[in-house]
């Protein structure tokens, strides 16, 4: 038996379903496929995100997940004008937008987070 073909799904979690939710359609621009008591649901390029609904969660501190597009920086431009602030960390060599090009490769990474602090990301690759 193999999952390579089998259709997947993201899980995060949020403690506020309607401002996740405000946040994944009007901002990032997924479609909601699901909004229940227990997840609201978004459909991706061959997967799907639920975002867990709980009382209580402390995000963690690394990317959960990544959209890889074809120009980072015009993703950038549109995400900024609704409001995105892309992070910067001290340990990496950013530029001054929070780029960050992996050492020896043309891949380039740029850093958000959602309302409820997890950390996503978009990627040039």
């Amino acid at each position: 038996m193999s999952l390579a073909s089998s259709p997947t799904s993201f899980f995060i979690a949020t403690t506020d379903g309607a401002r996740a939710k405000k946040f994944y359609e009007d901002i990032l621009g997924l479609t909601c496929t699901e909004d229940s008591d227990f997840a609201v649901v978004f459909a991706l390029a061959n997967a799907e995100l639920r975002i867990s609904k709980v009382q209580s969660f402390t995000p963690f501190p690394w990317t959960v997940l990544d959209w890889q597009v074809g120009d980072i920086s015009n993703v950038m431009q549109g995400l900024e004008r609704h409001g995105v602030n892309f992070l910067q960390f001290e340990e990496m060599e950013q530029d001054e937008r929070g780029i960050w090009t992996v050492p020896g490769t043309s891949i380039r990474i740029a850093w958000f987070k959602d309302p409820d602090g997890n950390v996503l990301s978009i990627s040039q690759r």
